[in-house]
């Protein structure tokens, strides 16, 4: 049976830091480098030619398209594409921007070999990755947030890929019945994402579960 490695791709503009995490990405074995990108203008166009990467690390400091740009991008026509943030910049302010912005990760520049390893197994098995000092950053910030936003933001991170899926297939035209089909799932079991994310949502109808997927940017109109 022929296997295909998680594809990773590197976004930077410094090319010898970007050379560099290619080289250690490869000698993980796990995962395959497809290519380098000096900007998100560069990496748009190289994705219409390449393998789609699973895991994108993106810099957020490049001069032409930076990272929060760029996330925004892949976010809306890339969405399956999970975006590692890899960054010097620690603020508070681009933590949760990022975050907003689509990233699933997001890890500073002074990381060791074995927590870029960490983070991009995580990402890839688990759909997200977020440093202790991340995630302390998120707390401290979050609290400070009025709570309409802390409840918005709160309800953002906690939904998971198969449940991200599952909102934007409530937004088709298919039944919950074509649904679990399309998911490869139990009726029932579709049943209990529905009524989740009811709670965790605070909505009672999937007009209401389609209303926050657009307004979130899950799901974009045409």
């Amino acid at each position: 049976m022929i296997t295909v490695n998680p594809g990773v791709v590197l976004v930077d503009d410094h090319v010898l830091l970007r050379n560099g995490l290619a080289s250690l990405i490869r000698s993980f074995g796990r995962f395959d480098v497809l290519f380098e990108a000096s900007d998100g203008k560069d990496l748009i166009r190289q994705l219409k030619t390449s393998r789609r990467p699973d895991v994108i690390l993106l810099d957020i400091g490049m001069p032409e398209m930076d990272g929060y740009e760029t996330a925004c991008y892949l976010r809306m026509h890339y969405p399956d594409i999970r975006v590692l943030a890899l960054t010097m910049a620690d603020t508070d302010s681009s933590v949760v921007r990022m975050l907003k912005n689509g990233a699933k990760g997001y890890i500073l520049k002074d990381i060791d070999a074995n927590g870029l390893e960490r983070a991009l197994d995580s990402i890839v098995d688990k759909g997200s990755y977020y440093s202790e000092t991340v995630t302390e950053k998120l707390i401290d910030t979050v609290s400070r947030f009025d709570e309409p936003e802390r409840r918005h933001f709160r309800d953002i991170l906690t939904l998971n890929d198969r449940e991200l899926e599952f909102m934007k297939l409530v937004c088709t035209e298919w039944t919950y019945k074509e649904i679990a089909d399309r998911m490869y799932l139990s009726p029932r079991t579709i049943d209990g994402y529905r009524d989740a994310l009811f709670e965790k949502l605070n909505v009672r109808t999937r007009v209401g579960l389609a209303m926050f997927a657009v307004k979130n940017g899950i799901v974009q109109l045409d």
